[in-house]
This record gives structure tokens, C-alpha cells and sequence, in this order.
């Protein structure tokens, strides 16, 4: 019973959300460390291939308990693993951007947009997730 406190509604998907955006954040921390290292090549992951997987994974949740309880089952993609209590990613090189002599083809300007999209969907992501455990909090302690 307390388990399903944690296991149901849109905590995993929180959970997950969290996780994707905290590794998603090294990533592209990586990127910009190595901006100006010659023949570097900045990579990162589909965000698409990461909210199309959660979505089939809540639209599976659903069809099975007719809700939002029951384990959301993630499937792992060539560019996202998915344990029990993390996410791995595996970028692919991005192509985006003009190739300079050094043969980087860096663009600050596209890494900082993608580091504040980024960073903006982890504090969201966190504020809902303290919502949930502050609505937990108040149901325990029976106070509105």
C-alpha cells in the first residue's frame, strides 16, 4: 500500500523526467567544455525519442490498470537506457552547425539554448515532484 504512494500517478514519470534531464545536463556540459578543442564534435540525445518513449510508456500504463497506477515499464532505444533507479544516454554527434578549420563544429549559441531548455524542464520537473510529496505530507498529516 505505501509503496503504490510512490509508484503511481505522475511521480515515475517526474522521477524519470529528472533523471534524463540530470544526464542530459552532463552531456551538454561536456560540449561546452570542449568548445574550442579541435576536432571535437558535440553530441546529444533526441529530446523527441526521449517524450515519445515516456508517452508510450503511460499510454501502456493506462491500457493495463485503466489509470495511472501500476509500474511504468520504459523501454530502453538505441540512444536511452533505462534501470531501475537511473537513465543512461548514448548521444550522437551533431551535425548542425558550419565545420571550422579546426574541424569542431561548435555553436555556443545552440549549447546554451539546449543547457537553459534543459536546466528550465529539471527545475519544472523537481517543483512537481516536491508538489507531489507535499500533497503526501498533508494527506499523512490529515491537514489541508
Amino acid at each position: 500500500m505505501i509503496e503504490g504512494l510512490f509508484t503511481s500517478g505522475s511521480m515515475p514519470v517526474l522521477e524519470r523526467v529528472v533523471q534524463f534531464t540530470t544526464v542530459r545536463h552532463g552531456l551538454i556540459s561536456h560540449n561546452i567544455a570542449n568548445v574550442s578543442t579541435p576536432n571535437y564534435r558535440p553530441s546529444d540525445v533526441s529530446l523527441e525519442s526521449f517524450q515519445q518513449t515516456l508517452r508510450e510508456a503511460i499510454d501502456a500504463r493506462r491500457q493495463q490498470t485503466g489509470g495511472p497506477n501500476g509500474d511504468l515499464n520504459v523501454r530502453d532505444t538505441r540512444q536511452l537506457e533505462f534501470a531501475e533507479n537511473s537513465t543512461e544516454l548514448r548521444g550522437d554527434a551533431l551535425n548542425r552547425n558550419l565545420l571550422f578549420h579546426d574541424r569542431n563544429n561548435r555553436s555556443l549559441e545552440h549549447l546554451m539554448k539546449d543547457l537553459a531548455t534543459n536546466t528550465i524542464t529539471h527545475n519544472a520537473a523537481l517543483q512537481m515532484l516536491g508538489n507531489q510529496f507535499d500533497m503526501l505530507e498533508s494527506a499523512i498529516r490529515e491537514r489541508p
